[in-house]
């Protein structure tokens, strides 16, 4: 997993130190019992860390310091601070398999669930991924923020927000969303089976379009009402419009149903003259691809575009091993997409599943160069 490896001989540390680059790095330092616990870390500056873990103690020095124990030293350059994250995380899933998320620290991402097992589906926040990923949506910055789109969305449908399992029964007496007409009310039949899933059918279209099908909806219905003459019902759609314009604009673009997101993540790398690229699938990264800028001379026929395709297609997608794996996944890339000042660029597929490959053209030029995104 670590491309660099150097024996650690106290009496040339300063030969060790001064080949170390001076540049970010994800590092392990193992003593000489291989049954010990190794040292993982990263760094902004490896030679610097180096120099402070294995040179030699000053008095009265309460610095830690492992020049006594470390008998090697395993590295690998990277080049932005997301590649130094996930990296990271693979290292300490490897090394220290039982404890390696209280050491990571990961807090996993909010996702919008719909309980479609349950015979009268219902919608709920949570943390936790079950086995089928098409029922989650997210993933989002906090939960105060996806339960509020969940809530301010739901307020369009009359999909029930209880969370009972429901014994249906005429004599039931209902509770205040069913008073205000806000449900369907399946707890007392105040509906069909059948109406009731033509409900939750239209919240999950909902969710799974970013909105856009209710807002296609409602638009439908306006103009059909203006043709009718109907001018008093087309005003109430156009203000069912401009109510849910607001919270279908405050949908982060990387929320998606989860077995559908896909994306690519373009970094600076370590290597000169060249990006990296990650690749999102279902949610989970995989990566790095190491992109030249200047093409091979067997590739200068081929457009940037079609260069861009080619790494991405040697690249396998990622293949966690359960839901936990997918959760940690998710986690690293909520945190680093919810940045307020994030390194590097992420180009998320369309919902058809088609990356913006123009676009990412001109992102793979911009990381280069170091430039940022011009956002409109």
């Amino acid at each position: 997993m670590l491309t660099e490896r150097v024996e650690f001989v106290p009496e040339l540390d300063a030969e060790i130190f001064a080949a170390a680059p001076a540049a970010p790095a994800v590092f392990l330092l193992r003593g000489a019992d291989a049954s010990a616990e190794p040292y993982v870390s990263k760094t902004a500056n490896l030679r610097r860390r180096l120099q402070r873990l294995l040179s030699a103690p000053t008095e009265q020095s309460k610095k830690l310091n492992l020049r006594a124990l470390v008998r090697s030293i395993e590295f690998s350059a990277t080049g932005s601070d997301f590649e130094s994250t996930f990296l990271l995380y693979r290292l300490l899933r490897t090394e220290f398999p039982k404890t390696y998320a209280k050491r990571l620290r990961l807090r996993f991402a909010p996702l919008v669930k719909m309980h479609a097992d349950n015979p009268f589906p219902r919608a709920s926040v949570t943390t936790r991924v079950g086995r089928d990923i098409s029922r989650y949506y997210g993933p989002f910055l906090s939960r105060v923020v996806a339960e509020k789109f969940m809530n301010d969305s739901l307020d369009f449908f009359k999909m029930r927000r209880c969370v009972d399992d429901l014994n249906p029964d005429p004599k039931f007496p209902g509770c205040i969303y069913s008073e205000m007409k806000m449900c369907l009310a399946p707890c007392f039949k105040g509906c069909s089976d059948e109406e009731y899933a033509g409900e939750v059918a239209r919240v999950e279209s909902y969710f799974e379009s970013g909105g856009d099908s209710l807002v296609r909806e409602i638009s439908a219905q306006r103009e059909a009402a203006s043709a009718n003459l109907e001018f008093e019902n087309a005003a109430a759609h156009h203000a069912r419009l401009d109510k849910v314009a607001p919270v279908v604009s405050s949908l982060p673009e990387i929320v998606r149903r989860l077995d559908q997101l896909r994306a690519l993540i373009v970094q600076t790398s370590a290597m000169p003259e060249c990006v990296n690229l990650f690749r999102v699938d279902a949610g989970c990264v995989a990566g790095p691809a190491t992109f030249a800028i200047s093409a091979p001379d067997h590739t200068k026929t081929q457009s940037m575009e079609a260069r861009v395709d080619e790494a991405l297609a040697s690249l396998p997608p990622a293949s966690p091993r359960g839901a936990l794996e997918t959760m940690e996944h998710l986690a690293i890339l909520k945190r680093w997409f919810y940045r307020s000042s994030r390194g590097g660029e992420i180009f998320i597929a369309d919902r058809k599943g088609v990356l913006p490959m123009r676009r990412i053209v001109r992102g793979v030029s911009r990381v280069y160069r170091g430039e940022k995104e011009m956002v409109n």
